[in-house]
């Protein structure tokens, strides 16, 4: 049996709660956006807020943990925990961005196919956070980091097939702009899995 001599520091819980609710709002906002994009400058705006938010909260978090002896789990992992949660929202807000920059207009069916998985993933990320507060519920993180990993599996095919239906039938610069506008979306699918991999990692290491 473990014992634990000094107390660990439970606010790293908080934080990563904050900065996981800021991922889904981030996703959801991004989902409203190519929903109702006659709304877009708007909600780009909120999206951009919620980053700003992500960036205080991570650098809360890093700072937190060069002042901190005692941590919930390894140091190395908090700090990638904390990179990666800022990265899906780095990506999410980037797409925002490109899109009202390259002005594509009216956003593809594929595009709010992708940004679902997206919202799905986020979600999942959120439910697996919470649960890190405990591992004993190692089988429930788990299967919701397995779940991640179908979600990107689901979210390449997509993005693979997008991509086909893109270039052969858009103007050659639109196809430019949307497979990178595609591409943004699918890196921040892909963040939620690195997210889901540390966090199997923690629970291979402690639960």
């Amino acid at each position: 049996m473990r014992l634990r001599l000094l107390p660990r520091d439970e606010k790293f819980f908080e934080l990563f709660e904050v900065d996981t609710a800021n991922v889904v709002a981030g996703a959801a906002l991004l989902q409203e956006m190519v929903n109702n994009f006659d709304r877009a400058e708007e909600l780009a705006h909120r999206i951009e807020e919620i980053e700003h938010e992500g960036d205080i909260t991570t650098h809360e978090i890093f700072d937190r943990l060069n002042r901190t002896f005692v941590t919930p789990f390894d140091s190395e992992d908090i700090h990638a925990l904390g990179s990666g949660l800022d990265d899906v929202l780095d990506f999410v807000e980037a797409t925002a961005d490109r899109m009202l920059l390259y002005e594509v207009g009216q956003p593809t069916q594929e595009l709010q196919q992708l940004v679902e998985i997206l919202v799905q993933a986020t979600k999942e990320v959120e439910k697996t956070v919470r649960l890190m507060r405990d591992l004993s519920q190692s089988r429930r993180i788990l299967d919701h980091c397995i779940e991640i990993n179908r979600l990107e599996n689901e979210g390449d095919r997509l993005s693979r097939r997008a991509l086909a239906q893109l270039f052969r039938t858009a103007q050659p610069m639109d196809a430019i702009k949307w497979r990178e506008i595609y591409e943004h979306v699918e890196m921040a699918i892909d963040k939620c899995e690195d997210v889901a991999n540390i966090l199997e990692g923690v629970v291979a290491k402690h639960a």
